[in-house]
């Protein structure tokens, strides 16, 4: 009798382990697919601070070429100047994006 309970009290914890290795096996992938999607989300955050600084310049360049009078030769040098700047940001900040 009491190899019978032994075996059974075996067996129940053998069946308990194994469910404890299956859901350690499922919370060990979660945590892979989370870590991935946190480094992801990082990038992505990354990305958009880039943009965000960028933009924030773009600004910047365009008050600074609004505020300029275009009496000047020299100035409209400055304007050109500036407006290619500001193209090769939006050229980044489209690479950015894709």
């Amino acid at each position: 009798m009491k190899k019978d309970r032994l075996y059974t009290e075996l067996q129940a914890l053998e069946r308990k382990i194994r469910l404890l290795l299956t859901d350690h096996h499922v919370l060990v992938k979660e945590n892979e697919m989370l870590k991935k999607e946190n480094v992801d989300l990082q990038n992505v955050i990354r990305n958009k601070d880039a943009q965000l600084a960028d933009f924030q310049n773009r600004i910047n360049i365009t008050t600074i070429v609004d505020s300029i009078t275009a009496g000047d030769v020299h100035v409209s040098e400055v304007k050109e100047k500036l407006n290619e700047y500001i193209k090769e940001i939006d050229k980044c900040i489209h690479y950015l994006n894709h």
